[in-house]
């Protein structure tokens, strides 16, 4: 309504127990188009915000298997108001291709009336206008496993099928604990609530560490989607999580093998040429007015870091496996 703050909502972040929502919207683009949605070249569009991790996992995949070509991009504003993701960022606020200014009317057209929020990643169908999933689980597998027709050649094995129950092992603690788990404290309203998670992100993240210690990779010795989801948190961990959500015992740079790590696959073409740290401030401490009133971003941390030699090199591994790395941008 007219007169009425359409950033309202935002003050809501931190005010609400958190609980993570199951994806509505869970059908699958497959080579056999089970769900009625086949995979094919140029049909869909992936829309994302370079702020959020879960959307970032899938720019790192596309990268990666070469699909820029086949599955076009739409990035959001990383500043949301109340109807959620927006495409102030394009000419005439619109998406080009799609022709909407806000992702929720890929949804309304996919269902009208639903009553469930407007997440990223998101894969709409273009020639209808209409939502096809927002599964951000499922998404990325299914281009690593339906895709592979469209894949570029030499396109790496992210979901190798004879280490996929260690890879789902992984990941599955992973995200409970580090992915789900800094939101879990950045947006509790109890301090048993923010205690409980901020212990589980610090036990899982010491696990994973020591991990690390003596292998290059969460799985085996590529590249996998393991390391695609721990990355998108832990490149986030210092300019958001460490103070914003007040995961504080340490920050990600003063863990010697997660920050050398997280080095490694920021240098990787397809990890760090997918981040924005711009964005990813701007949307954490401009929207989440709930949890940082003033809306103020802060000016650190100093990301020069990241450039720095790792020295992950002498645990060897081969970052692509048999593939090759994506063409440089």
């Amino acid at each position: 309504m007219a007169g009425e703050d359409p950033n309202a909502g935002n003050a809501a972040y931190g005010k609400k127990s958190f609980k993570r929502s199951r994806s509505h919207f869970a059908d699958r683009i497959t080579a056999d188009a089970a769900d009625g949605w086949p995979v094919e070249a140029g049909r869909y569009r992936l829309v994302v915000s370079l702020a959020c991790p879960w959307a970032s996992r899938a720019l790192v995949v596309r990268r990666l298997l070469g699909l820029e070509d086949a599955l076009s991009l739409a990035v959001t504003d990383p500043i949301q108001d109340d109807r959620s993701w927006r495409f102030t960022l394009d000419p005439d606020d619109r998406d080009p291709v799609l022709g909407i200014r806000y992702l929720s009317e890929a949804y309304d057209a996919r269902e009208t009336g639903y009553p469930g929020g407007v997440s990223v990643p998101a894969i709409v169908d273009v020639p209808s206008g209409k939502l096809v999933t927002n599964d951000f689980q499922q998404l990325t597998l299914d281009l690593e496993t339906e895709w592979t027709a469209l894949h570029r050649p030499g396109a790496p094995d992210l979901y190798p099928e004879p280490l996929r129950a260690e890879i789902d092992e992984v990941m599955e603690g992973v995200y409970r604990d580090v992915n789900n788990g800094v939101y879990r404290a950045g947006f509790a309203t109890k301090q048993s609530e923010y205690e409980d998670a901020y212990r589980d992100v610090f036990a899982r993240l010491d696990t994973v560490s020591e991990r690390l210690a003596g292998q290059r990779y969460l799985v085996g010795d590529t590249i996998t989607e393991a390391d695609v989801r721990l990355f998108t948190t832990l490149v986030r961990f210092d300019a958001v999580y460490h103070g914003h959500f007040k995961c504080n015992r340490n920050k990600l740079t003063e863990d010697p093998v997660l920050w050398a790590y997280a080095r490694d696959l920021f240098q990787t073409p397809g990890f760090g040429d997918t981040v924005d740290f711009d964005h990813i401030k701007r949307h954490y401490y401009e929207v989440h007015r709930g949890i940082n009133p003033t809306g103020i971003v802060p000016l650190g941390p100093d990301q020069a870091g990241w450039l720095t030699p790792h020295g992950r090199e002498r645990l060897g591994g081969r970052p692509f496996g048999d593939g090759t790395p994506p063409a440089a941008r």
